[in-house]
């Protein structure tokens, strides 16, 4: 439209100069009825362009919550940190980013994670959860939030705890502390202020099942984790098909803002269990151990076809 009405005033304004008085007659006579048009055009347009947002806008709107839904479900999720076991690593109220896509993709949790997971049994029973709003249009409002993954809900059952030992590995701590994993002592300075490694309730040795996970609260005195389910299956432990993810990061409040990087102590040498490390190598030692020939053999047949 804009190449149009440039290419068309000019010859509007040329035509009196050219043709005379009659040239002028119909000149002015074509011009006004070309200008109004041209008005009428480009008001048709804009209203026609309103029109069109206006009608996008819900797509845009569907799209949108697609994708969040998508990222909730397969990428990054929130959650709320709802009591202080976690402590001073989480603060109550805090609100972190999980990265659920590591372990949609088959990644087992790592020694000294921060991780989230559904309630193995009934380990929530002795720790509070965040209550819904008493209005019902907010509680309506923050159902729609967190189900699109914009808000932690509060009607999920999960928790959250740092990773000590994985499968295969063997725990134990007594009196004081240290824990020990592996017979490695853990140097854990991300403990409450005046918590002992141990909290009150020491750890029996014990080995954790395999495709397992043992967690224990930062705030040992204040975390109802692993050392106190110990009579029930699996001692405690948690299944590694209970992780929802890996906390990555405090994102809410900005005040609190940091990531959650795996502490020093748990890479210290000696602290892997060789046959576990063993055994989850061993299929990529075999797949490189059967590559090798047939890569030869396939370079050989080639070098007698030419």
């Amino acid at each position: 439209m804009g190449d149009q009405a440039g290419s068309t005033t000019p010859n509007l304004s040329e035509e009196p100069a050219l043709h005379g008085s009659t040239g002028r007659g119909a000149g002015s006579g074509g011009g006004a009825d070309d200008l109004d048009d041209l008005g009428t055009s480009g008001r048709g347009s804009k209203a026609k362009k309103q029109r069109s947002f206006w009608k996008e806008l819900p797509i845009l709107v569907i799209v949108a919550l697609a994708l969040a839904l998508l990222i909730k479900t397969f990428l990054v999720q929130a959650f709320s940190i709802p009591s202080g076991s976690m402590e001073n690593t989480l603060q109550i109220g805090d609100r972190v980013l999980v990265d659920k896509l590591t372990p949609n993709f088959g990644s087992k949790p790592s020694r000294g994670e921060v991780v989230v997971f559904h309630d193995p049994s009934d380990w929530l029973a002795g720790e509070p959860g965040e209550q819904p709003s008493s209005n019902g249009f907010v509680r309506g409002f923050q159902d729609v939030l967190s189900w699109i993954g914009l808000m932690p809900s509060v009607n999920e059952k999960d928790l959250i705890k740092r990773v000590i030992a994985v499968g295969g590995d063997t725990i134990s701590c007594k009196g004081t502390g240290p824990v020990y994993v592996n017979g490695k002592a853990l140097n854990e300075p991300y403990l409450y202020p005046g918590s002992t490694p141990c909290g009150d309730k020491n750890i029996p040795t014990f080995k954790v099942p395999a495709d397992s996970i043992y967690v224990m609260g930062d705030h040992r005195q204040d975390s109802l984790d692993s050392r106190y389910h110990a009579d029930e299956p699996g001692g405690g432990s948690v299944p590694d098909s209970k992780v929802i993810g890996r906390a990555i990061v405090v994102a809410w409040p900005i005040s609190h803002w940091k990531t959650l990087p795996i502490p020093d102590t748990f890479s210290q040498p000696g602290i892997t269990n060789q046959a576990l490390a063993l055994s989850a190598s061993y299929p990529s030692v075999v797949g490189l151990a059967a590559a090798v020939p047939i890569t030869w053999l396939n370079r050989r047949r080639k070098l007698r076809q030419k």
